[in-house]
């Protein structure tokens, strides 16, 4: 059997070790192991071992034999499909095979939209041919760079919206990356600590009590620092879906870090994503994420999804001195009376509220639009969100390193001024 080639039959055949399954079952699991998935030397024997056992049946039991001995966490199902359906279909690899050796004419057909960790096993599987290619030769010119802005720089200080598929894979990976906060706060609880600055009346009783009351030395206690939840109302209508996107993917860094991260998105409804993006995979948290908003890139209702928020959800996620970080332009199609109250009430409920606003990327934004007028007065902090830079700014901003820039008392006197 030539590698990445699989025959199904009607009836079993029996898999022998000094055949050609073995080596695939080899180049297979070295695959899985560079597309990020756990798979070691005794994983590979023992696939060896399952599939001469069992024998080569039907393409399910064969997929099924493997999944049982190579598949050991939960978020690595998704890698395995996508690596068993590319190396074990012929007609698909020798496709891709032909497509990379010869010249083709352009494809105008529109194209399927990639699956989840699809991308990571496609360049895990062609990693080899990569190597292998002769460079091309470039000529070499000589530049003065000390007027120069270096591409890190530029990425770093583009909008977003305006970055191709390749800038944007880069400031994904840039974001994971990212310093991300180390904030803390203070809770009414207490551990123990011998240089604290209370005495522990309890813990020296305790101690007291073993030598019989001869010796009482004080205990000392210190109030317990923990991070403050951190919960995120991220706007993913029409004019908000590219920023609300690339956020997903900070978010997804930030909780490998925190465990208190709650991630709610909204359209014309709320929609709680915290569940999704606590898999480990990031491509396939995004996926879930997706399929889970129905109201992606429509149209926009802040005023009655904060009413839900504050309704259903304050409660169990706003304590400890929560911080949340509401991402929307403020364009608010209804009534903004309702949206008025709920997010003073909104603001009332948390320790900081910052508001992330895309429109800022424009120098002559200016708060003239009803909804902004109503959100800017009960916010804390108004920020930008559409680029690296300005996350790296949000970063520091978390950790408590705050600037006189992200005051929304700016904006609200220059909107005083124009009015007047």
């Amino acid at each position: 059997m030539a590698m990445g080639t699989y025959s199904s039959s009607s009836t079993p055949k029996q898999a022998v070790a000094d055949g050609r399954i073995a080596d695939n079952i080899v180049y297979f699991a070295r695959t899985l192991r560079k597309a990020g998935m756990r798979v070691g030397p005794a994983s590979v024997v023992d696939a060896i071992d399952a599939v001469i056992t069992t024998g080569i049946g039907t393409r399910d039991d064969f997929y099924w034999t493997l999944h049982a001995v190579l598949v050991t966490r939960h978020e690595d199902h998704q890698v395995f499909d996508e690596a068993f359906r590319l190396f074990w279909k012929s007609r698909e690899l020798i496709e891709k095979l032909l497509a990379m050796f010869s010249p083709v004419a352009p494809d105008t057909r529109e194209k399927e939209k990639p699956r989840a960790a699809e991308n990571r096993v496609s360049e895990a599987m062609f990693e080899g041919h990569r190597k292998r290619q002769q460079p091309e030769e470039v000529p070499e010119i000589e530049i003065d760079a000390r007027l120069t802005t270096s591409g890190n720089e530029i990425l770093r200080a583009k909008d977003f919206a305006q970055m191709s598929a390749k800038e944007l894979d880069e400031a994904k990976r840039a974001i994971a990356n990212l310093r991300l906060p180390f904030d803390m706060v203070k809770t009414r609880r207490f551990r123990p600590d011998p240089r604290g600055g209370r005495v522990d009346p309890r813990a020296t009783m305790r101690s007291a009590l073993r030598t019989g009351g001869d010796l009482i030395l004080p205990n000392f206690r210190e109030a317990r620092e923990i991070h403050p939840p951190l919960v995120v109302l991220a706007d993913v209508s029409g004019s908000m879906s590219q920023y609300s996107r690339i956020f997903l993917h900070f978010l997804h860094a930030l909780l490998e870090k925190r465990r208190r991260v709650h991630t709610f998105v909204f359209g014309t409804r709320l929609t709680n994503l915290t569940r999704q993006l606590r898999n480990r995979d990031p491509d396939q948290a995004l996926s879930d994420a997706a399929a889970t908003v129905r109201d992606w890139s429509g149209g926009t209702r802040i005023g009655e999804t904060l009413h839900e928020f504050n309704r259903l959800w304050s409660r169990r996620v706003l304590s400890q001195g929560a911080v949340v970080m509401l991402i929307t332009d403020g364009l608010e199609r209804d009534d903004v009376s309702m949206l008025e109250i709920e997010i003073e009430r909104l603001h009332k409920s948390c320790r900081r509220l910052i508001w992330l606003n895309p429109l800022l990327r424009f120098d002559g934004f200016e708060a003239r639009a009803r909804g902004v007028k109503a959100m800017l007065p009960h916010v804390d902090e108004f920020r930008a969100v559409h680029t690296l830079n300005a996350l790296s700014d949000l970063c520091a901003s978390l950790s408590d390193v705050r600037t006189r820039d992200a005051d929304p008392r700016r904006w609200l006197a220059a909107a005083g001024r124009l009015a007047a």
